[in-house]
């Protein structure tokens, strides 16, 4: 396997392991009276400021950009940015559990927009790996009273749409290979901080961190499952592609349902045990074509 290859899949598994972890930080933060909106507005104010001292300090790389590479980049964080705040809205109407996971409709998303528009081969492996995924997902979208308001579903799927797009925009929109990787990132953070503060009416409805747990809480949330999972995403798209990582995002949930059975005490039945082998079964056969793939391209080079 193509060190490429490898690089890609692991830095996709850790961008999905490190976005999962927010729970982890923000169920904490909602028990100590901070609202959604002032943890989104925090966890993306301090993931700007940290990411801009290891940039600026640490990488000693220039954070300068062209009125083209802006426009692109407002474009992307526009897009990032609405697929939590699209999320968030959701929970008004269904259980967040069930919103997160829903959000998992997404690599079908990719993976069709692909084929239609940019005509990458729907291969037999992708439609298994897909089904396996999607099918472990809902096993994973469990609900206690059975009863679904349409209106938070519709929230879910733009929100999937806007992830979908802006996965495909990384890698197909040509001024994005323009730009290094630590601009994308910073800018997609700043973008997303902008429209946060503008959400929550110009800071109005922003609360106060009161504590060294909030302070340390918020610290985390900018550094885990948004420094560390843009960072390590975006890398993975440049090198496997938007399918592939996204089909590895899938790990996403199964996360998310480790830590809540750990750290959370919530129960793991067994439907949820088969969903999660059916997820990681759909993720493995996606890495493992790109595995054979890359050995039959030895092959024809030897030869």
């Amino acid at each position: 396997m193509r060190k490429r290859d490898i690089g890609g899949s692991v830095r996709a598994i850790i961008a999905s392991v490190c976005y999962a972890t927010n729970p982890l930080f923000a169920l904490p933060l909602y028990a100590l009276g901070l609202t959604a909106n002032s943890v989104l507005f925090y966890r993306y104010l301090f993931s700007v400021i940290i990411y801009s001292v290891i940039v600026l300090c640490f990488k000693k790389v220039s954070l300068a950009i062209s009125l083209k590479q802006g426009g692109v980049l407002l474009f992307l964080g526009v897009i990032f940015s609405m697929t939590c705040l699209l999320m968030y809205e959701s929970f008004n109407y269904i259980d967040s559990g069930m919103a997160c996971t829903m959000l998992f409709v997404y690599p079908i998303m990719v993976a069709v927009i692909m084929a239609v528009f940019f005509k990458e081969k729907f291969t037999f492996t992708t439609l298994v790996s897909l089904l396996l995924s999607f099918s472990g997902i809902c096993l994973l979208c469990e609900t206690s009273d059975n009863v679904i308001d349409f209106r938070g579903v519709w929230l879910v799927v733009l929100s999937a749409l806007c992830y979908a797009l802006y996965i495909v925009a990384v890698k197909k929109i040509p001024m994005v290979k323009t730009i290094k990787l630590e601009k994308l990132n910073f800018y997609i953070m700043l973008v997303t901080l902008g429209v946060f503060y503008v959400n929550s009416s110009f800071g109005l409805e922003l609360q106060i961190l009161s504590s060294a747990k909030e302070l340390f809480l918020v610290c985390m949330l900018a550094i885990v499952p948004t420094i560390f999972s843009i960072e390590t995403m975006n890398v993975a798209i440049k090198l496997i592609g938007s399918t592939r990582t996204s089909i590895i995002g899938a790990l996403e949930p199964i996360t998310a349902v480790v830590i809540g059975a750990l750290v959370f005490g919530e129960v793991v039945t067994y439907k949820t045990g088969l969903g999660i082998f059916l997820v990681i079964t759909g993720v493995l056969v996606i890495v493992m074509k790109g595995f054979k793939t890359d050995k039959k391209k030895l092959k024809k080079q030897k030869v």
